[in-house]
């Protein structure tokens, strides 16, 4: 059964951080908010956290899984980043972005694209989130937790009902699925990352999402 934790949305308590950073650093599992919608998350170094997500998401290992740094310099120790994607990147965070960039040997392979060896990077605009990445000092996995794509498996939440679910909802859900449950008072969004391949020369738009607009203005530059 998972503990949930009631964290201020500005100014997180840094005695519940703490909590959440030991749990996380031991292998737990957790749903939580972010920017776009609540995501499942974990340690990018705990194998075996790393796995029970995969399980959660029905993710085969072929499909990369995202995570959360916090700063440009910190995606820059993960994945390698052209003049170019550096550019973008530091137009546009924080914010709702996914990158997708040639991943370093920091990322474990259990994350990155197999056949590629791409991953998923987004530095999201919200509090708890940067404070969880500062605190835990290693990246935090993200995947949608009640939204399903195509490119990030099947959510535990009954098909064609995803924006239905309020917050009550999607905590029933996941009590059983995962250690903690953090709350900020914030409902589950249900708008997902627009996510850029920038391993390429030219960026490629891969899936329009929140902030598509913002992400279309190097057309224009």
């Amino acid at each position: 059964m998972a503990i949930i934790y009631g964290i201020h949305p500005v100014a997180p308590q840094k005695d519940r951080i703490e909590k959440i950073k030991k749990a996380l650093k031991d292998g737990a599992v957790m749903l939580y908010p972010t920017d776009t919608v609540y995501a499942i998350g974990c340690d990018l170094n705990s194998k075996s956290a790393v796995e029970r997500v995969r399980q959660i998401k029905q993710l085969s290992n072929d499909k990369p899984l995202t995570f959360l740094c916090s700063s440009l310099s910190n995606i820059t120790e993960y994945a390698a980043v052209s003049d170019q994607a550096y550019r973008i990147i530091k137009r546009l965070i924080p914010g709702p972005y996914t990158f997708l960039l040639p991943a370093t040997k920091l990322v474990p392979k259990l994350v990155m694209n197999p056949k590629r060896k791409t991953t998923g990077i987004r530095v999201p605009s919200h509090p708890l989130c940067f404070t969880l990445v500062e605190a835990l000092g290693n990246p935090i996995i993200s995947t949608s937790a009640h939204i399903t794509t195509d490119d990030e498996g099947a959510a535990p939440v009954p098909s064609g009902q995803e924006e239905s679910f309020g917050k009550a909802e999607l905590f029933d859900s996941f009590l059983k699925l995962v250690d903690i449950i953090v709350d900020d008072d914030s409902d589950p969004g249900y708008q997902v990352s627009t996510i850029l391949d920038l391993t390429e020369s030219e960026p490629i738009v891969v899936r329009r999402g929140l902030g598509w607009e913002a992400a279309a203005a190097w057309e224009k530059d």
